[in-house]
């Protein structure tokens, strides 16, 4: 029997994927990024995500109203949102060397495109698998883009409405490929676990007869082991 990765992913051929995320945290170094990816592969992660994405990509450079923090709470208050991008970006020529630490590591390296440049940019270094953000599970375009690579896509629902969950996934089913993964997502920063709602995942299961897991952005251990 050929064992494809989504059969992995399933747990045919290896326990239940464990994902670390990467997002802004390598602050703009390199070499933090990759000591980042040392990090996952000594915690036991069987797979590491970035995301592709830069801030011409995401937005414009304005300081007009919904362009910029108005939550005079948040870390960012008064910052653009194109700064923000731009800061928190990881640079398209690390994704090479950082997919090669993952596989040196006998990780499986990937990423969430957040536009079809970036799919098409990811398509050229052979990535295997793609994650749709809690943000872009309205963006049906992307949702078909990365479905037609044929390859696993895992969506976080935490901004969607059981109505944009049901069009991501039928947009992603209507490209012909059915190897899709929904997650469980809170979408807070961090997210009481309280209102993790661990109910939910085997609810997305058996309405879209798919894999269910979880995106975790609770502090801690607790969320993830229950």
């Amino acid at each position: 029997m050929t064992v494809t990765l989504f059969d992995r992913l399933a747990g045919v051929a290896a326990p239940p994927l464990i994902v670390a995320e990467m997002s802004g945290n390598h602050n703009g170094d390199l070499g933090r990024a990759l000591a980042i990816v040392d990090a996952a592969a000594a915690a036991g992660a069987h797979a590491l995500k970035i995301q592709t994405y830069t801030a011409d990509t995401m937005t414009i450079d304005s300081r007009k109203p919904g362009f910029v923090i108005e939550d005079e709470g948040s870390l960012w208050a008064g910052r653009n949102l194109y700064d923000l991008y731009d800061e928190a970006h990881t640079p398209w020529d690390w994704h090479a060397p950082i997919f090669a630490r993952c596989k040196a590591h006998g990780m499986l390296g990937f990423s969430a495109p957040f536009d079809p440049t970036a799919v098409d940019f990811l398509e050229g270094l052979g990535v295997e698998l793609y994650k749709v953000s809690s943000f872009e599970m309205v963006d049906i375009p992307l949702i078909k883009a990365v479905a037609a690579t044929g390859k696993p896509v895992i969506m976080s629902t935490g901004m969607a409405s059981p109505q944009e969950i049901d069009e991501a996934v039928a947009a992603a089913k209507g490209e012909g490929n059915d190897q899709i993964i929904l997650l469980k997502c809170t979408s807070t920063y961090p997210a009481p676990p309280d209102a993790t709602h661990l109910s939910a995942i085997p609810t997305l299961a058996a309405r879209y007869g798919v894999m269910a897991g979880l995106s975790d952005h609770t502090h801690g251990i607790g969320v993830a082991v229950a």
